[in-house]
């Protein structure tokens, strides 16, 4: 009997580690953000928040901008944007970096010419990893064993943000205000199967746990289009409360009970990812220009990246406020715990 219980046990940590969807990590052995001002890549203690490494993004000074952790919580990747923003990127990247968790170091760099700019990143439950080129207009597909890259996908729009589905099926592309669609890809053809009509063009995407939706970030007005991932159509919109302008990026909480939204203004606005349409709370003064979040293992907290003020910022998800904020870099863009 004993026997029996403990197989199943097992059976269910081993589903639960596999149905875990790669792109929203979560943990308590590290915390790790990109600087993208300060183009470092820098460690902290989760329990503390005070650094504990840093070591430059690229060794000629180029900026990194976007990171995924692999399933194994092993490995970070890092994409080298360059020494500029979308739009304004004179020097643009070619390469994403490989970086060892456990020994806080930059190990390797997975050169992806002639791809230029790369941006979002992906992890699949295998370890593949998926990157957005927005100057050379492809999503990548990247072997990690052999750190090379083994597709290249046209996907007509200036792709910068990416969600790929928890199973790995397809990648929807946030081709910003190029293109009035979200790009869709079938991973197992490599090819570009369909367009997502999001008139105003898009910012943050990102996809739900259960794969069932994809949420996009108006650039324009302060609307979420929820996409239905079976029939690659728009089903809903839901708008922000407390704004007028477009939205910047969107994120699924670690445990998938909530949504957030980031605004460069410094509000970010948490809502159930069971219904979007519920009341939604409201922090305000949050920092200054949002960028990414990490979510804690007791899903109790986030962090949020103020780009624009060189800290962070730890917010109470259940009260909706705001309860530190420590120094961190010169303008952190992505972080995660792992």
């Amino acid at each position: 009997m004993k026997t029996l219980f403990a197989t199943l046990v097992l059976s269910g940590l081993l589903a639960s580690t596999v149905n875990a969807d790669p792109n929203s990590p979560t943990g308590g052995s590290g915390l790790i953000m990109v600087d993208k001002v300060g183009g470092q890549i820098r460690f902290f203690d989760p329990g503390t928040d005070k650094e504990l490494a840093s070591f430059a993004a690229d060794p000629e000074g180029l900026k990194a901008h976007e990171l995924a952790i692999s399933p194994d919580h092993k490995t970070a990747y890092v994409t080298v944007y360059g020494d500029g923003v979308y739009g304004r990127n004179p020097h643009p990247g070619h390469s994403v970096g490989v970086v060892d968790l456990a020994a806080r170091k930059m190990i390797a760099s997975v050169d992806i010419s002639p791809h230029q700019a790369p941006h979002g990143i992906q992890v699949d439950s295998a370890g593949n990893v998926y990157v957005a080129c927005d100057l050379s207009r492809k999503v990548l597909i990247i072997d990690p064993r052999k750190r090379s890259v083994v597709a290249a996908i046209d996907v007509e729009g200036t792709g910068h943000w990416i969600a790929l589905l928890p199973d790995a099926s397809r990648i929807y592309v946030a081709n910003k205000n190029d293109k009035p669609f979200v790009s869709v890809v079938d991973v197992k053809s490599r090819k570009m199967i369909a367009r997502v009509p999001v008139p105003h063009g898009v910012q943050g995407i990102a996809a739900s746990p259960d794969g069932k939706r994809v949420l996009v970030a108006d650039d324009s007005e302060p609307i979420l289009h929820v996409i239905d991932t079976a029939t690659d159509k728009v089903v809903d919109a839901v708008r922000v409360t407390g704004v007028t302008s477009g939205l910047y990026k969107v994120f699924f909480s670690a445990d998938g009970t909530r949504v957030l939204t980031a605004l460069p203004s410094g509000q970010v606005n948490i809502f159930s990812a069971r219904d979007l349409h519920a009341p939604q709370r409201v922090v305000q003064s949050a920092g200054t220009a949002l960028m990414g979040f990490a979510f804690s293992a007791d899903g109790k907290t986030a962090l949020v990246g103020n780009h624009g003020q060189g800290t962070v910022s730890r917010i109470d998800l259940e009260t909706a406020t705001v309860v530190s904020t420590f120094p961190a870099g010169k303008g952190v863009e992505t972080l995660a715990y792992f």
